[in-house]
């Protein structure tokens, strides 16, 4: 299991996870994205939807087709649509996501402190791997 931790900078959730969203599909693998937060859920779908050489399809769970959708939206983490990745989006640790076979936690400056203490706690956990990066100069780059 594999969790990567973003501390986000420009752009936010909206900016970081359109990217996260993409590589995931580019590996073959479904990604289930959640949040509590109703607002930041709609600027994450708006977002999919805007990218500048295309777009990213996906859904808001609680439709009809949920199973079908390469990214769903969602504020639990059930992954109807199979996924096998989870994006925490709104900077709030689920363990669930330990059930998970990858798991991104995205967070602000807002939520350093709890991210720091979920990073603490998985380092216990056998056979996890962690990863923690950060924006510079509007790239992403791993943090040793």
């Amino acid at each position: 299991m594999r969790v990567d931790f973003y501390q986000l900078g420009q752009g936010g959730a909206e900016g970081a996870l359109p990217l996260i969203a993409r590589n995931t599909l580019k590996l073959g693998e479904r990604l289930l994205v959640v949040s509590a937060d109703a607002d930041l859920t709609q600027r994450l779908s708006q977002a999919l939807w805007a990218l500048k050489d295309s777009f990213l399809a996906h859904g808001l769970a609680g439709g009809p087709h949920d199973a079908r959708q390469p990214v769903l939206l969602a504020d639990v983490p059930d992954a109807t649509n199979g996924a096998r990745y989870i994006a925490m989006a709104d900077g709030r640790w689920l363990d669930e996501a330990l059930e998970y076979e990858r798991a991104f936690l995205l967070f602000d400056n807002a939520s350093i402190d709890d991210a720091r203490g979920v990073w603490r706690s998985l380092g216990s956990h056998a056979g996890l791997e962690r990863n923690f990066w950060r924006q510079e100069d509007g790239r992403w780059i791993k943090a040793a």
